[in-house]
């Protein structure tokens, strides 16, 4: 059952979702607004109005059975039925334009919210339009760095344990036992490929306490690493090949020299950060080279949310909302994990301790995304929601489950049960990975 939350909650929040939007379009002229044809971008003027189409459909109209307030805007930014290829070739209004569709669509959802207590259903849809338009910021992002642009000035300054801490090294050992993958029945919001909590049998594992940072990553790298035929799957293989890839993202340099395109700027490689900008194909051939694997999702979510029983030689039945101890947090903040994009990148993989989970892991929320090594299915409860084109679709065995969240996503969206899903060659997300070792 959904929560029934604040209508002034819902209104705080659609704001703060379209201020982000606003900040990563202000100051950019039509070229940038289209940009290169790419299979990992959208230009980001469909995407704008694809953001206030996605919000109108599910909320006017698919609610209420309004008409549609600009009749131009299903042939445009239905993403079910516009091809990406094609998003390049449509007859996008200027931006101008686009900005006033949102907004008339922005203020029809406001107009109609009641009372001091949205509804159930509400309260559902409202969070929905929300979050996926956190998804497209956190897209935005992704553009950013792949067009190598500047961040928009949305970032904070951190404190100095906050963005720095250094390695840290060793695995944390982990007790076998049931346990209860996915979403709860009384969570206040879940997607559908979250549905629901089924009982899972895990065999004990050790897993890294942080995900491999920079400094690790380039011992694989200036070990030719890239060349070495045995590290790699034959998928990754033909990936490597076709690609020509001879490092992560952005890496440039050489060995005791690598430096780091970040956005429009270049950096020395920060070290004890997380290696990120590397694909499923590239987690795994590190993984081959170090001798270890990645972690299943299910090993994933009981390193976050698993408790140990009292004698500790089993996981307790009991898991945590988030990995940190206090159930008062259900959201992480600025002293319990690296997001809401407030620190403009990652920072040292041994910052935040204050948000460890019970086994010790380190920053399983936010910093990385993480691959593991299991492929996006259906749970055994699976239906699909409101959203039907959301999960259902990639239920296909071309994706790769990450989880964990980035230091771009947003606190509200992300929780230690949200999947997410891309194929094993996308490399231009924040996502990094931790190991395990072999049992």
């Amino acid at each position: 059952m959904t929560d029934r939350i604040p209508t002034a909650d819902i209104a705080a929040m659609l704001d703060d979702a379209r201020s982000a939007t606003l900040a990563f379009v202000e100051g950019m002229d039509g070229d940038l607004l289209m940009g290169p044809k790419l299979a990992t971008v959208n230009p980001m003027l469909w995407e704008i109005g694809h953001v206030a189409w996605f919000e109108e459909h599910f909320i006017l109209k698919q609610l209420d059975g309004r008409a549609p307030v600009r009749p131009e805007a299903d042939a445009l930014y239905d993403s079910m039925r516009v091809a990406h290829d094609d998003r390049w070739d449509l007859p996008l209004p200027a931006l101008a334009w686009t900005l006033g569709y949102g907004q008339e669509v922005r203020d029809a959802v406001l107009a109609r919210l009641q009372g001091p207590l949205a509804s159930e259903t509400d309260s559902y849809l409202y969070r929905l339009v929300t979050f996926h338009e956190d998804m497209h910021v956190e897209a935005f992002t992704y553009t950013r760095q792949t067009l190598g642009l500047p961040l928009p000035g949305l970032t904070l300054v951190r404190r100095a344990r906050d963005r720095v801490g250094g390695p840290l090294p060793g695995d944390v050992a982990i007790p076998g036992g049931t346990f209860m993958l996915g979403a709860a029945r009384h969570a206040s919001f879940v997607f559908d490929n979250e549905k629901w909590a089924h009982a899972c049998e895990s065999a004990p594992f050790a897993i890294a306490r942080a995900p491999v940072t920079n400094s690790g990553f380039a011992r694989f790298v200036e070990a030719d690493g890239y060349s070495t035929r045995s590290y790699w799957s034959d998928e990754g293989w033909a990936w490597l090949q076709a690609s020509g890839v001879t490092l992560p993202g952005y890496w440039e340099g050489a060995a005791g020299d690598w430096r780091l395109r970040r956005f429009a700027s270049v950096i020395d490689l920060p070290p004890h950060q997380p290696v990120q900008h590397v694909n499923w194909h590239e987690a795994n051939a590190y993984c081959a080279f170090a001798g270890r694997r990645l972690p299943t999702e299910l090993e994933w979510e009981i390193a976050a949310t698993g408790q140990p029983t009292a004698d500790g030689r089993s996981l307790s039945l009991v898991k945590r909302l988030q990995p940190w101890a206090s159930p008062g947090e259900a959201h992480a903040s600025a002293r319990l994990g690296n997001l809401d994009g407030t620190g403009g990148g990652p920072v040292d993989v041994a910052a935040h301790d204050a948000g460890d989970s019970a086994f010790g892991c380190r920053q399983m929320m936010g910093n990385v995304w993480e691959w593991t090594a299991s492929t996006f299915a259906p749970y055994p409860d699976f239906s699909a929601d409101a959203y039907k084109e959301y999960s259902e679709p990639w239920f296909d065995g071309t994706r790769k489950v990450l989880r964990g969240g980035c230091w771009a996503t947003r606190s509200r969206l992300v929780t230690p049960v949200y999947r997410n899903f891309f194929p094993p060659d996308r490399r231009d997300i924040f996502a990094g990975f931790r190991t395990c070792a072999h049992n």
